[in-house]
């Protein structure tokens, strides 16, 4: 087996683990800028506003007064913010060939992100329920699963950075 079949068999784990914060970043602003978390017959709830049909016509309100949907999105935000970051490092190390030196880095941060993001969606289910009692069926709908997209893509790439695959790496260097 020659020096490049180790390298090219090495390398992947980190490729598939910045793909995937990559696709948990997608996913993220995606569930961020969804219009669809809460629906019911005659209303929708999204992370910005909440919408019901009174009739004659549907009337929006911001969701931004009440604390815990603002607790909520700061979490949320806060975790998209952590791994856009980690996602930079992640490809700023990964072009420069200092890849080694800053994986653990960009894992930690990706836990914590995961972590934020736990947290806000396990919150927004269990006030939502405590604050608004609907009399109709209510189903969390696709915004808030790709929440849980994010975190699970997230969870991943942190893993996959954490494997060990430098002991293979370091006859490339």
């Amino acid at each position: 087996m020659s020096v490049n079949e180790v390298y090219a068999c090495a390398r992947p784990f980190k490729l598939i683990a910045l793909l995937c914060v990559f696709l948990a970043l997608c996913l993220d602003v995606a569930a961020l800028v969804s219009p669809a978390w809460v629906t019911a017959e005659g209303y929708a709830l999204s992370l910005w506003e909440s919408c019901s049909d009174n009739g004659a016509a549907w009337t929006c309100a911001s969701t931004l007064t009440s604390d815990w949907q603002i607790a909520t999105l700061v979490l949320l935000l806060s975790g998209a913010s952590v791994t856009l970051l980690s996602f930079l490092v992640a490809v700023i190390s990964l072009c420069r060939g200092t890849n080694r030196k800053h994986y653990r880095t960009v894992a930690v941060f990706l836990f914590a992100a995961v972590v934020l993001q736990t947290c806000a969606l396990v919150l927004y289910p269990i006030k939502f329920i405590e604050y608004k009692m609907l009399q109709t069926y209510h189903e969390f709908n696709w915004g808030y699963g790709l929440g849980w997209g994010a975190t699970i893509f997230m969870l991943g790439g942190g893993i996959l950075l954490c494997l060990r695959t430098d002991m293979y790496e370091d006859g490339m260097y």
